[in-house]
């Protein structure tokens, strides 16, 4: 099942809107998860506390996220997928345009496992 942490870079609101659209969802924005503790962080430490948690992160920053993924997949080192967003396609000031790709990607048959997963949401 999906499970979802939303980077800094995505508003809280588009959080509370999957919720609200997809009942049963679970999604966190970076701000509400572990109280904040998360905000400002180091991405590999949040992704390798999303990876303990089974959560997929939901992210715009590819150069960034990237690197860290090569270097994990050299070394072994597992995490819980990441879904990065092509800002060209679904601008991060449009949330309504995220919200129903994630709900649309959810909603795809199939039970995928999502550990080490990475795919290129564009809407």
């Amino acid at each position: 099942m999906l499970r979802l942490l939303l980077d800094e870079g995505i508003a809280p609101a588009v959080a509370i809107e999957l919720r609200r659209r997809a009942r049963g969802m679970v999604v966190y924005a970076l701000a509400e998860w572990e109280g904040g503790n998360f905000v400002g962080r180091e991405d590999s430490d949040c992704l390798r506390e999303a990876a303990v948690q089974e959560l997929t992160l939901v992210t715009y920053d590819r150069s960034a996220i990237s690197p860290i993924l090569k270097e994990w997949i050299e070394e072994g080192i597992p995490h819980g997928g990441v879904i990065f967003v092509d800002e060209k396609t679904i601008s991060p000031a449009e949330s309504g345009g995220l919200v129903s790709a994630l709900i649309a990607l959810a909603r795809q048959p199939g039970d995928w496992e999502w550990t080490n997963r990475v795919i290129f949401l564009r809407g």
